[in-house]
């Protein structure tokens, strides 16, 4: 059975016992959505949003839909990692000089700690396009943004918990300035989070119904001993609209460019009222995880129809399994993605 390492133990992790019957290797928090419409007085809808252990319980930083329509990340707290106090303003970012370096719009963050850091990867704007983000904090009350990392356009950056090789780890997905129909998933390394090359395709779509249209990084990578474990989304274009499922693979350790093994059925795909119907229906968009590494426990924190912040359970152990037994193909003899 797959093993997490370089884990940490998080053992006030949220948690719900698989419900009897379920034979599905993750299932949903029955008390789903945990974030609704209008939670705080400026925000419309919270969604697809980053959490983390921090102290004696949680901290995220979250997409917030505001009321007149623009895009913003707040900060919140929790003891328990499913009622969350989440600051009604947004986070306001400084350079590495001091000054004030607020993006104009910033939405589906993403949260990694390495060492004493944690670092903020988002969608953010760039002469007004899409691009992806990079910032840190170290005590969720200063944050700095860094300069921008990648041209535009591109989403759905994901940096890996560690340096591999020396050097920073990052996913990411280019695409377009609008509601891309299109994306491959891509990694790039850094030896100081500024300067980003090395650029190697990873996953492309496939024929698989779920995951035709485009596909993206979802939560940071987790490290098992066989291999990095990525949930990622998948979209597919039905008669009414794209539809936003999740899925996973395992990539090689030390090349994570090169993929393992790939779910060719999903994990979760839109089926409750939650999920189903809102602001933009048929969405699942994992955008974070929590991992009790001794026991290879996960919650997994998912937006819902561009509405809601939802809850999905399920351990290491049998996403591997499922992810290997169920694969599209095994691809370990697949190129380090530099064609």
């Amino acid at each position: 059975m797959a093993k997490v390492i370089n884990g940490c133990a998080v053992p006030n992790l949220p948690w719900e016992d698989k419900p009897a019957g379920c034979a599905d290797a993750i299932w949903r928090f029955s008390g789903n959505p945990i974030i609704g419409w209008n939670p705080t007085p400026h925000s419309a809808r919270i969604f697809n949003s980053a959490v983390i252990p921090y102290g004696e319980g949680f901290a995220g930083v979250f997409r917030s839909d505001h009321k007149d329509v623009t895009m913003h990340l707040h900060f919140g707290r929790s003891k328990d990692g499913f009622n969350w106090d989440i600051d009604d303003r947004e986070i306001r970012w400084q350079d590495e000089n001091g000054q004030d370096f607020t993006p104009h719009f910033a939405y589906d963050p993403r949260l990694t700690k390495i060492d004493d850091t944690y670092y903020i990867m988002w969608c953010s704007s760039f002469a007004g396009q899409p691009t992806i983000g990079l910032g840190m904090t170290k005590d969720f009350k200063t944050f700095t943004r860094f300069e921008n990392a990648f041209l535009p356009f591109n989403r759905n950056g994901v940096l890996f918990p560690r340096k591999i090789n020396g050097n920073f780890v990052l996913l990411s997905r280019p695409s377009d300035n609008g509601h891309t129909p299109f994306g491959d998933i891509y990694i790039s390394e850094s030896p100081d989070m500024k300067y980003w090359g090395k650029h190697r395709h990873v996953m492309s779509v496939n024929n698989m119904g779920w995951q035709t249209l485009k596909i993206g990084a979802g939560p940071v990578p987790i490290e098992t001993d066989e291999g990095w474990l990525l949930i990622y989304h998948g979209v597919l274009r039905s008669c009414s609209g794209y539809v936003y499922s999740f899925g996973s693979a395992l990539l090689d350790i030390d090349e994570p460019s090169r993929v393992l093994y790939r779910s060719a059925a999903y994990l979760l795909h839109p089926e409750k009222p939650y999920e189903t119907a809102g602001f933009v229906p048929n969405v699942c968009f994992p955008c974070a995880t929590l991992c009790d590494a001794p026991t290879g426990r996960l919650a997994i924190y998912y937006g819902a129809s561009d509405t809601y912040t939802a809850v999905a359970f399920g351990t290491v152990q049998d996403i591997v399994a499922y992810t290997k037994e169920n694969s599209v193909t095994s691809e370990k003899d697949q190129s380090l993605g530099r064609d």
